[in-house]
């Protein structure tokens, strides 16, 4: 049932960050997978590729790093990085743990229903322990292209020790990359004259160190609301930029909207989530909130965004403890002017703006299943497969629930492509 690659014509494919090769290509009997997330690990360990081990010289995934980011990229020595070095202190998985497990291992009894930061990296751990997944670290994807002749993924990584650029061959290619892999700044005007500190969210650990400094929190996702609400807490004086319409809910509703989804259609639940929405959150617009037309689950399949789950947050909003305020028009040294003309002085600005994706600079010759922003272009539920042998996991905008339903397509359709 293994594959076996076949002596190939030899076709040099021109790159000019690449030194000539001094080893052999490697051939690979199994899929190679390109990403040490937690959703690269669901597909992995998908076992129904075969009931019998993974025979020797098969290779396990390798941490993606686009070239634009090979400086960070040698600190990817772990798996799940994200959540291991990248995460805020108070972190929690906003679902309830029976969205969240991976495939073959429950999460323990003991865990609660909403799982801390620590409890989640924790259980990664046994998992990659419990079932003996081994990835190669510390390796830069620079290149992926399918060679029409050999009908082969080529895949080509440097070592970020030592430069040294490996080349893979195989049937199968499986980018399991995640959908958070480049951290994104939007570009405003003046912002290079803010004497404060800007980072990203990826490097916000906890309020401690900004009590009574004005902070100013830019995006207001649930990271955003989140960090938000732990500089409130620290005693900084905290201000959140809010552009758009949101909903806010409960993790408790979504748990009931989730299941609600197996047995009615998604527009009534999302009547009835709004409905509970304004029953328990009251009317947003005395405080420069608004709810969005759509609905909440229809927002979240439509374009991936995901309502806020209120953990504590809208309540500090209500007592003026966080400042709401619109989009920024500009930045003047501290000063932040807003699109409504008002300007506040700011200590630090958080930027909670999300990822960008970086496959379309590495994955080359793919016209058919991932877009310029790493999404795939087929929509649910036929996103995971492309065309000769590529695959994609964890790209949906589903979760790790929607990863699993991936990882257990492609581990089907490529069992079937074996036989």
């Amino acid at each position: 049932m293994d594959y076996k690659a076949t002596t190939p014509i030899h076709v040099s494919i021109a790159h000019p960050s690449f030194p000539a090769f001094k080893t052999k290509p490697i051939y690979l009997a199994f899929p190679f997978l390109i990403g040490a997330l937690q959703k690269n690990i669901i597909c992995k360990n998908n076992r129904s590729l075969s009931s019998e081990p993974a025979p020797q010289g098969w290779l396990p995934p390798l941490p993606l790093t686009s070239t634009q980011s090979l400086t960070s990229s040698s600190k990817e020595d772990c798996f799940a990085s994200l959540w291991k070095k990248n995460a805020y202190d108070r972190l929690h998985l906003h679902l309830h743990k029976q969205f969240c497990q991976l495939p073959h291992l429950p999460f323990p009894h003991s865990y609660p229903r909403f799982i801390s930061k620590q409890q989640f990296v924790s259980y990664l751990d046994d998992y990659v322990s419990h079932f003996k997944i081994t990835p190669l670290y510390c390796r830069c994807v620079e290149l992926a292209l399918f060679d029409e002749i050999t009908k082969e993924w080529i895949v080509k990584v440097r070592k970020l020790s030592s430069g040294e650029v490996e080349e893979f061959r195989g049937r199968f290619l499986v980018v399991a990359s995640g959908e958070a892999t480049d951290p994104y700044t939007p570009e405003i005007e003046g912002l290079k004259s803010f004497p404060g500190d800007v980072f990203h969210s990826t490097q916000f650990k906890n309020g401690k160190a900004f009590r009574d400094k004005n902070v100013l929190v830019v995006g207001s996702g649930n990271s955003g609301m989140e960090i938000a609400m732990d500089l409130a807490n620290h005693g900084a004086k905290t201000s959140i930029v809010v552009r758009s319409p949101v909903h806010i809910l409960s993790r408790e509703m979504v748990y009931l909207g989730l299941n609600l989804l197996k047995y009615i259609p998604l527009n009534m639940v999302d009547w009835l989530m709004v409905m509970l929405s304004k029953l328990v959150y009251r009317e947003l617009s005395k405080y420069g909130l608004s709810r969005p037309k759509e609905g909440p689950f229809f927002m979240k399949v439509a374009n991936g965004k995901y309502p806020v789950l209120d953990v504590g947050t809208y309540s500090k909003i209500k007592s003026r403890e966080i400042q709401v305020l619109p989009a920024i028009s500009s930045v003047k040294g501290n000063e932040v002017v807003f699109e409504n003309a008002e300007s506040h002085a700011f200590d630090t600005i958080v930027f909670c703006t999300g990822f960008k994706r970086s496959t379309h600079i590495w994955l080359k010759g793919d016209d058919y299943l991932l877009k310029d922003d790493g999404i795939p272009k087929p929509s649910f539920p036929n996103h995971w497969k492309g065309k000769n042998g590529l695959y994609c996991v964890g790209l949906s905008r589903r979760g790790l629930y929607g990863a699993g339903f991936d990882a257990q397509n492609i581990a089907d359709d490529i069992k079937s492509l074996l036989k």
